[in-house]
């Protein structure tokens, strides 16, 4: 009667650890699609302030780096 409730209980953390390696599995994919999604916003941002840099253009000159 021990063993079978030893195996009961054994069973049971088994489904345990295949429901935690998917719900892992799924927060990475969510994480890694938000991460992309963050990168190309970023880079539009990028593009678009690069754009509007060129069309305005500074008449000031850049400062040049401190030299040590």
């Amino acid at each position: 009667m021990r063993v079978r409730w030893f195996v009961l209980l054994f069973c049971a953390g088994l489904q345990a650890c295949a429901v935690v390696a998917v719900a892992d599995a799924a927060v990475t994919v969510v994480a890694t699609t938000v991460k992309v999604g963050a990168t190309v916003v970023e880079t539009a941002v990028d593009v678009a302030a690069a754009g509007v840099d060129a069309a305005v253009g500074d008449d000031e000159e850049e400062a040049a780096p401190a030299a040590d």
